[in-house]
């Protein structure tokens, strides 16, 4: 049995920017068949969308942290809307 498909608008606090922490979500949310996209934002944090089962989308930041140089401090995660629409994985500016 799978999980529903959920959506997470994620941002993310540390040593994020710099350190190949886009390159590294973009592969694992392909690698974990989530949707979505990544970006860095100008305060030093980075900003993702994730949609897919819930499971697979906890599975993310773990993931993440397996970067030699990237240091998560937090990982703020709240609801959004399913986009049905949507069919792969970005990386944004």
């Amino acid at each position: 049995m799978t999980d529903k498909i959920v959506r997470k608008h994620i941002l993310v606090y540390g040593r994020v920017q710099g350190v190949g922490f886009r390159y590294r979500a973009s592969h694992a949310a392909r690698s974990f068949g989530l949707t979505g996209w990544v970006r860095n934002n100008p305060d030093g944090t980075v900003e993702m969308e994730l949609q897919g089962e819930e499971e697979l989308i906890r599975r993310m930041e773990p993931a993440l942290m397996d970067g030699t140089w990237i240091r998560i401090q937090e990982w703020r995660e709240t609801d959004l809307p399913v986009d049905e629409d949507e069919r792969g994985f970005s990386v944004r500016g």
